[in-house]
């Protein structure tokens, strides 16, 4: 899809995606039946969003498939998938009927220069420190490797905002079955979450989805959530 201009915009909203995604009626997807608005793009991380509902905080070092992990539990092309790591700049919001879905930049390996990847942290920092709206986190990890530094760095500013987090261990179908259950084991314990918080899942297999939705839907309707 070409870029967009709409006259009078918020100049904040993205110009490369629709701002209305419809439900994928045959999508299997576990929010494929859930209609769409794409609220738009915007690089300040205490963006007030209306009408208010919970936010769910999806993060993750940058080459940790976060743009395919949406778009699979969609079931349609939400978020557009680079093959060149760190090209989320901005932080992306998703307007569903229960909760607004806040995609941030990705950490780490982003493929740009100090200046861009020092905006990127302080966005991510800002948004974990100074949101005050934030419902609870879901964190990606790669199955395959340990927690890097910028992992575990950015693992203490969850832990300090005392909030839930769910964590989503993606890229499962990288492994054999065996290997899957055993690096689960090894970085729930690295991790020192329940089991409960933690899904395996795979973006191109769809192994996890389902749990993981389920996951999103208990934390978003919970009392707190919706008070």
């Amino acid at each position: 899809m070409s870029p967009r201009k709409v006259a009078g915009e918020d100049p904040g909203r993205s110009e490369t995606a629709p701002p209305f995604f419809p439900p994928a009626v045959e999508s299997r997807a576990p929010f494929g039946s859930l209609p769409v608005t794409f609220v738009g793009s915007f690089p300040d991380a205490t963006r007030r969003l209306e009408p208010r509902r919970p936010e769910i905080i999806l993060l993750g070092r940058s080459n940790v498939g976060k743009s395919s992990l949406i778009n699979a539990l969609f079931g349609r092309p939400l978020a557009r998938v680079s093959n060149t790591p760190g090209r989320t700049a901005l932080l992306n919001v998703f307007q569903l009927p229960e909760f607004y879905l806040l995609d941030v930049p990705g950490y780490g390996f982003a493929q740009v220069n100090a200046k861009e990847k020092a905006r990127y942290r302080g966005l991510v920092r800002g948004l974990l420190v100074r949101r005050t709206t934030i419902t609870g986190f879901l964190w990606l990890l790669d199955l395959r490797h340990d927690p890097s530094a910028d992992d575990r760095a950015f693992g203490e500013l969850l832990a300090e905002r005392e909030l839930p987090v769910l964590v989503a261990l993606t890229k499962a179908d990288k492994l054999p079955f065996g290997q899957q259950q055993k690096r689960f084991r090894e970085l729930t314990a690295i991790l020192g979450l329940p089991e409960e918080q933690i899904q395996l899942t795979s973006s191109t297999t769809g192994t996890g989805m389902p749990e993981l939705a389920a996951g999103l839907l208990a934390l978003v309707t919970t009392p707190e959530a919706t008070a």
